[in-house]
């Protein structure tokens, strides 16, 4: 039976995508408990200081997320917002650059705040990028097939961001805002040519900063990234990433139980951190990681039926973007606590401590909860009848 779209109509929003976020963060917080228990003993703190500390951050996100939930998306759609995002994320890269600190990694990417808390720019980066380009795409959208407003305006954005960001260094980061960005280019219609050409220019253009560093004797973050990555047992440098495998190996099938890992006794650094999914593998096995990683794949799949369903086009590259940077990060952050990529740090969504990125995530959230209010309702030519809208 033949189905066009006749109207919009304002429902609910998306409970399933709600309630998986929601599940996300509350394992999040739970194995969040788990990992850092010893962590904070081991620093003179309560047992329970991260995980207390993640949960009242949960909180205010959730608070944030329900009230963007009810704030009509469109207020994003403004120039001075868009550009406004985007420009205030630059400032912020540089100044990291000159006035942040490294927390013990080598790299610069926080900036201390009030409360003993930190902020790292690279958070508003991500939100940044899908704002703008979800806005130039949707002003440019009878012109996104030629080169100059479809893909090289776009490319010389990310490339300021990406820049910055490799400074830092931070090259976990720039991967994810450089898929996303070309992302979103490939789904508001640029060219696939244009997209592999500038995506060749780009990754040639990260081989050259990287040489660069080589050759003025700055070789070493770089070099020891790919040389654990390949011997990860060979290396004292690659401490981490071995004592992420032995806690990996150790959980079998169904783990050892919640809170009897023995990894996160000070072995496994971070582990309250980048590497908690490894905690997740021992504690609760490969059932219980597998979970984590299906309640991820339903939380983007769930974005981007929110996506495709989005009133407008604006709506959809929106809901896509943030569907796209929690998707993609968490499969980073997997893809590097199993060694299948260099350790480079980069967290995992909902699960590693970090307020005002768990923060930022589920305010995204609440956008896209927002975008899944107006949803296109169909309409059956036969029987003049509207149908019922989705209540997924």
């Amino acid at each position: 039976m033949k189905l066009e779209r006749k109207k919009i109509r304002m429902t609910g929003v998306n409970m399933t995508f709600a309630i998986v976020v929601l599940l996300l963060l509350g394992i999040g917080i739970i194995m969040m408990f788990s990992a850092s228990y010893a962590i904070a003993i081991n620093e003179g703190k309560p047992g329970y200081y991260y995980a207390l500390r993640q949960a009242i951050f949960g909180a205010v996100g959730i608070v944030a997320m329900v009230i963007a939930s009810f704030i009509d998306y469109h207020v994003y759609q403004k120039a001075w917002i868009a550009v406004g995002s985007y420009a205030g994320s630059v400032v912020l890269l540089v100044v990291v650059l000159f006035f942040g600190t490294d927390l013990g990694t080598g790299c610069k990417r926080w900036l201390n705040l009030p409360g003993g808390m930190t902020f790292q720019p690279s958070e508003l980066a991500k939100f940044a990028i899908v704002i703008l380009f979800a806005y130039l795409i949707d002003v440019n959208s009878e012109r996104m097939k030629t080169f100059k407003y479809g893909t090289l305006f776009y490319m010389l954005l990310l490339g300021v961001i990406a820049g910055l960001l490799m400074q830092q260094p931070h090259l976990s980061c720039t991967l994810l805002i450089a898929m996303m960005g070309v992302a979103l280019l490939f789904i508001g219609g640029a060219k696939t040519l244009h997209l592999v050409l500038s995506g060749l220019v780009g990754l040639a253009g990260v081989a050259l900063m990287v040489l660069q560093k080589v050759l003025s004797g700055d070789q070493t973050y770089f070099l020891t990234r790919l040389e654990t990555w390949f011997h990860p047992f060979d290396y004292e440098d690659a401490y981490q990433t071995q004592q992420s495998l032995i806690a990996i190996g150790s959980g079998g099938a169904f783990g050892l139980g919640l809170g009897e890992s023995r990894q996160k006794y000070l072995y496994l650094p971070e582990s309250e951190n980048d590497f908690v999914f490894s905690i997740i593998c021992e504690e609760l096995g490969f059932v219980g990681a597998l979970t984590v990683i299906l309640l991820f794949l339903l939380l983007v799949a769930q974005g981007f039926h929110i996506a495709t369903h989005s009133k407008d086009r604006f709506g959809m590259l929106v809901a896509a973007g943030f569907t796209l940077q929690i998707g993609l990060q968490a499969f980073i952050n997997i893809a590097v606590v199993s060694n299948l990529f260099p350790n480079t740090g980069i967290s995992l969504p909902f699960f590693s401590y970090g307020g005002t990125a768990l923060m930022m995530q589920l305010f995204e959230m609440g956008i896209v909860l927002n975008i899944s209010r107006g949803r296109y309702v169909m309409n059956q030519n036969t029987r003049k009848k509207t149908a019922q809208p989705e209540t997924a």
